[in-house]
């Protein structure tokens, strides 16, 4: 066993006396890696004190608007876009949405409520009376679907005159279903299709009709009889048959007065 403790010395692995990271370099890094951090909290924070100082942008001013865009972007109101664009009545909403800040609710009728419409009505109406029907789905203000709740019959249209048998609409209101009638045709609002606190506009199921325009008119009183015509003598004029004749009868009733005259003198002389 002498030789053992030597055997056993050289076949043990060789210890490395050196320390590859020496608590100086370690220290070292530490210090980098925190500097390192601490400039990028101070980058991040310069960052966010230098944002939060900038006042905020306004947000861009919305675009003009545009009623048949609207609609377009709604589907389902092809022939209401129509009419609006050839009676220049979708001008007119534009530019007071865009001038004033008067408000308007349209009630736009849908394809399907136009469709239901007696064939050739809308072709049978003239220009004047088709900007009539188009302003009479106009209210000259903003209603939300609550406010129907809280209006004052009968409600007055772009249109004109509310009295009776002009262009009147009436509501009436059940939780939140809204029926309106025009005397002629009644109809529920359905969804809203927009709405900015300025324009609204929902569908309705069917076209209103206004009294105005579609109203039977009750037919024209009949002339007041003529009274008896008075009996009027004709006066003969020269040259007429009457004439004539008239002038034969005075000559023979002057014949006969001379001869009465002359037969008196003789039975006078003979009494004589």
């Amino acid at each position: 066993f002498p030789a053992f403790p030597s055997k056993l010395v050289a076949t043990l692995p060789k210890q490395n006396t050196t320390n590859p990271t020496s608590p100086k370099k370690h220290a070292t890094n530490m210090n980098k890696q925190a500097f390192f951090s601490l400039s990028l909290v101070l980058v991040f924070i310069f960052h966010c004190t230098t944002t939060l100082a900038q006042p905020a942008q306004a947000p861009a001013p919305p675009g003009p608007t545009n009623v048949t865009k609207i609609l377009e972007k709604a589907g389902q109101f092809t022939i209401l876009i129509r009419l609006l664009k050839s009676t220049k009545v979708a001008d007119q909403i534009n530019q007071q949405l865009n001038d004033t800040n008067n408000g308007l609710t349209l009630l736009a009728p849908s394809d399907s409520a136009f469709s239901n419409l007696k064939s050739g009505t809308l072709n049978s109406l003239t220009d004047e009376q088709k900007v009539e029907l188009i302003q009479f789905h106009i209210l000259p203000n903003f209603l939300s679907i609550s406010n129907f709740q809280t209006v004052s019959n009968p409600l007055r249209t772009q249109a004109g005159d509310s009295r009776p048998g002009e262009f009147p609409l009436n509501v009436t209101t059940s939780g939140n279903s809204v029926n309106i009638s025009s005397g002629l045709v009644n109809t529920t609002v359905g969804g809203s299709v927009y709405s900015d606190n300025q324009l609204a506009v929902y569908q309705v199921d069917s076209v209103l009709l206004p009294q105005a325009i579609f109203a039977p008119r009750p037919p024209a009183p009949a002339p007041a009889p003529a009274g008896p015509k008075a009996k009027t003598k004709k006066k003969a004029t020269a040259g007429s048959p009457n004439s004539a004749t008239a002038d034969q009868n005075g000559a023979m009733s002057l014949r006969l007065s001379r001869h009465g005259f002359l037969l008196s003198i003789g039975v006078a002389v003979i009494a004589a």
